[in-house]
């Protein structure tokens, strides 16, 4: 089977862009190599590993699970079966923490914040972030506390997670893509021990029920990290009544949520703030303890 009929073979179950990033992968190639080599024969295992691939695909297991990678914010993070494959919607969470410090809002963040749109268009490292304190809730595989560590590089980072397994990826990460954050074993706030400055969250928020309903891909990832109770806000309901304890007098906490959880999410966060993501759907709460004309 040459490289060509390799990529043919696999387009008949997944898309041109997904049969490419699988065969840069299997044949350790980027996609120059691939291009100008299209008569070029796999190898025997070359070619076993191609079709156990795409039979894996064809099952509905994960791309993202047999490369090992995804790309988010610009990085790249190693993922397997033990977290969930960060989304780009997740990234309007990342783009909103970061956009409180960049634009020097620490010193009065949700005041502040309500004048400013919602949006972020420029990313750049902002060194001004000294001795702020940021939690990541539910780290998973780190993406969200390693991105934001990457573009606020003088900020204390911490993150946590009731997984040991996603600790230990998510500690795999942050060496790959050279942060430093402070990672603690803990179911929610449990063994929490310091205040913050911001707290941010991609809590589990499917309904029990509904996941059974997703597609074949998301239920390959962890349940542990899907499943938001019966209602979907199980995870919503303890933040927001155990991260008062842990924000700083002027914190912020930002949730990522469903996207028709606006309004059931913003009931539990009084005075909170809605923010869309680039689909114009409902994406993140963003609240603070001490905010009242919100």
């Amino acid at each position: 089977m040459t490289i060509k009929e390799a990529l043919q073979y696999a387009k008949e179950y997944v898309n041109s862009i997904e049969a490419r990033v699988l065969l840069k992968y299997i044949l350790k190639k980027d996609n120059v190599y691939i291009i100008s080599n299209a008569s070029t024969e796999l190898t025997p295992d070359e070619e076993k590993e191609l079709i156990n691939s795409v039979n894996k695909l064809k099952s509905g297991y994960p791309l993202q699970y047999i490369t090992h990678n995804q790309e988010f914010m610009g990085l790249n993070f190693y993922v397997d079966e033990n977290v969930l494959i960060p989304q780009p919607d997740t990234e309007v969470l990342v783009e909103n923490a970061i956009k409180l410090v960049s634009k020097n809002l620490h010193q009065n963040f949700f005041t502040e914040f309500q004048k400013q749109d919602a949006s972020f268009n420029e990313f750049e490292k902002n060194e001004s972030a000294n001795n702020l304190k940021i939690l990541d809730l539910c780290t998973g595989s780190g993406a969200i506390a390693i991105s934001i560590k990457k573009y606020l590089p003088n900020a204390q980072v911490f993150a946590s997670d009731i997984s040991t397994e996603a600790l230990s990826i998510a500690e795999k990460n942050a060496k790959s893509n050279e942060v430093e954050i402070k990672f603690i074993k803990s179911n929610m706030f449990e063994n929490i021990k310091e205040n913050f400055d911001i707290i941010v969250s991609n809590p589990p928020y499917i309904k029990t029920t509904e996941i059974r309903k997703l597609s074949q891909q998301v239920q390959n990832e962890p349940t542990l990290a899907l499943d938001g109770g019966n209602d979907g806000l199980t995870f919503y309901k303890i933040i927001s009544k155990e991260a008062p304890k842990f924000l700083n007098k002027k914190g912020v906490l930002l949730v990522e949520i469903g996207y028709d959880q606006g309004l059931a999410v913003k009931s539990i966060f009084k005075n909170s703030k809605i923010v869309k993501d680039y689909a114009g759907n409902d994406r993140v709460v963003i609240w603070s303890l001490h905010n009242t004309n919100f």
